[in-house]
């Protein structure tokens, strides 16, 4: 008899604690679900002056847009069809952007804004673009009134345009080599070609993405034309990537190269003719690495057809270093605490790139894992933050 009672205690013991293991889950669930609404509370009241933005197919809304001098967030909605880029404009400079908003996400900007009238981009480069005006305040006056000496930055900043007339001149080279291989009508050397012109271009692009307009035509993505590839505005490096290597033909690309041409030489030009503000020094290629952090990494749609982003990433470095060393002395002096660091980051991700050497230069990057892409962003982001110390090091932040 004793034998026959203990398996039918079992089962309710065992009833038991299932009821108990049941409750345990819905308590921590219940833990769960409160602090992930905590959390979301906490972000929202954090983003209460974010200013909204919504990018239709063709607008934007609002267009037009006022808000005080100082740092301000803009949180842009896309509420269109395919990936599409937002833009603070000062006459033909770019002041801020965010590239590849997905359809149906949204991404914030944060901007330190001085007093003045701006433009803004609204996805499509054919639509039609919107006002921002920023209004001065008690702290943009102060500021303006401590600015730093700019005595200091006059040997770095004369030093950065002997960099950019040097690489702009190796990038009207390239181009031209590239020029000669299309329209002697061969396409593997023209193929082998693109891969150092565009290199050369990711030397300047943190100079040269400034120029909005300009840096459209060489450097605008199919996404952001109406027609996509089959837009007649639709010219640049990527107008030829296309051709090269997705539609492996010559046809019809003899114009497109003429027109780099022409354009590479104009942006010589102008970024030789172009003030940069020694605040603009740094703040430039911490918005290039952002953006290799923040988009171009993950998704590899900066050189979608020919897969040779490693090339332009490493390029990125090229001028970072470059900039880093151009401050070197004044940060030895104010800041020598930060160069370790500022080293450390440009050193791993120099590394992490270096894994995919080959031969003929890097490997595909369809070749690249999303773990390893990762890996690269995540040291492309620690790079950019580390960058982003130098102007407050340098008596440069809030102007």
């Amino acid at each position: 008899m004793p034998n026959q009672a203990s398996p039918q205690a079992s089962p309710p013991r065992a009833l038991r604690w299932a009821v108990a293991g049941s409750v345990i889950v819905m308590i921590a669930a219940g833990g769960l679900f409160y602090y992930a609404s905590k959390m979301a509370a906490a972000k929202r009241q954090a983003n209460h002056d974010e200013v909204l933005v919504t990018i239709h197919p063709h607008s934007c809304e609002p267009n037009a847009l006022s808000v005080p001098a100082g740092r301000a967030s803009f949180r842009i909605v896309n509420r269109s069809d395919r990936a599409v880029e937002w833009e603070i404009l000062d006459g033909v400079l770019v002041v801020e952007e965010r590239e590849n908003i997905a359809p149906g996400l949204s991404q914030v900007i944060n901007a330190n804004l001085l007093p003045g009238d701006y433009a803004i981009t609204c996805g499509l480069l054919s639509n039609p673009r919107g006002t921002l005006h920023v209004s001065p305040t008690a702290a943009s006056d102060a500021a303006a009134k401590a600015k730093p000496s700019m005595v200091a930055f006059v040997g770095p900043l004369s030093e950065f345009r002997v960099y950019l007339s040097t690489q702009s001149s190796a990038l009207i080279k390239a181009v031209t080599a590239l020029e000669h291989a299309i329209e002697a009508d061969d396409l593997s050397k023209a193929q082998a070609l693109y891969v150092p012109a565009r290199a050369a271009y990711q030397r300047i692009a943190p100079a040269a993405q400034r120029l909005a307009e300009l840096d459209n035509t060489i450097n605008a993505r199919a996404d952001y034309f109406e027609k996509r590839e089959q837009d007649p505005g639709f010219t640049g490096f990527h107008r030829i990537e296309y051709a090269l290597f997705q539609q492996r033909t010559l046809d019809g690309l003899m114009p497109v190269a003429q027109r780099l041409i022409a354009d590479v030489t104009t942006l010589k030009q102008q970024l030789l003719a172009q003030s940069l503000p020694p605040e603009q020094l740094v703040s430039l290629l911490v918005r290039n690495l952002n953006s290799l952090a923040d988009v171009r990494a993950s998704s590899g749609e900066e050189e979608r057809y020919s897969h040779t982003d490693l090339n332009g990433f490493a390029a990125n470095i090229f001028a970072a270093r470059k900039v880093v060393d151009l401050l070197r002395p004044l940060l030895s002096k104010s800041a020598a605490e930060l160069l370790p660091k500022i080293d450390s980051a440009v050193t791993a991700l120099d590394a992490e790139l270096n894994g995919f050497k080959i031969k003929e230069g890097y490997a595909s990057y369809d070749s690249v894992s999303a773990e390893q892409r990762k890996q690269i962003a995540d040291k492309a982001k620690v790079l950019a933050d580390a960058l982003d110390g130098i102007d407050p090091a340098l008596g440069l932040s809030g102007l």
